[in-house]
């Protein structure tokens, strides 16, 4: 089964937490002093939030998947639609380790596909796509996913 994700820069963790909260009718599964993330299984969404963004919005789309088979299929198709991707393994990010493959759809947005392999004590570990990145996720820039998808 796949779960829908959603990561969302913003101003003020704590109002957002709030809000979030409020919306959602339940607290959030992980709070950090920068991050925060709702499992939803009505809607079945993976909802984060984080401080870590350049300007506050939209940061990515993803899908979650809980086998890492689905995980290859994904990149199969996503390799099929001629799209430039970056496949990673066992990288952190938002607290959690995972298996992830990295896109960008016609219009820029970035589209997180992951098998997560379990928890971490930090947000992210992958320091070059950290230095590089305005992103409030470890999701890296067009230009850098599309010379990685070159040299291949």
């Amino acid at each position: 089964m796949k779960r829908f994700h959603v990561h969302v820069a913003v101003a003020n963790l704590d109002e957002s937490i709030q809000f979030y909260s409020t919306f959602f009718n339940t607290p959030p599964v992980v709070k950090k002093d920068d991050y925060a993330k709702w499992m939803l299984e009505d809607p079945r969404i993976n909802f984060a939030i984080s401080t870590r963004g350049r300007e506050p919005g939209l940061d990515h789309l993803g899908i979650q998947v809980e086998e890492a088979n689905d995980l290859k299929e994904i990149s199969q198709r996503l390799k099929a639609a001629h799209q430039p991707i970056l496949e990673q393994e066992q990288t952190t990010c938002c607290y959690a380790k995972a298996d992830k493959a990295w896109v960008h759809d016609p219009q820029g947005i970035a589209w997180e596909s992951f098998y997560t392999t379990g928890q971490a004590t930090t947000y992210g570990e992958d320091v070059e796509l950290q230095t590089q990145n305005t992103s409030a996720c470890c999701a890296p820039e067009l230009e850098s996913i599309s010379i990685k998808f070159d040299k291949k």
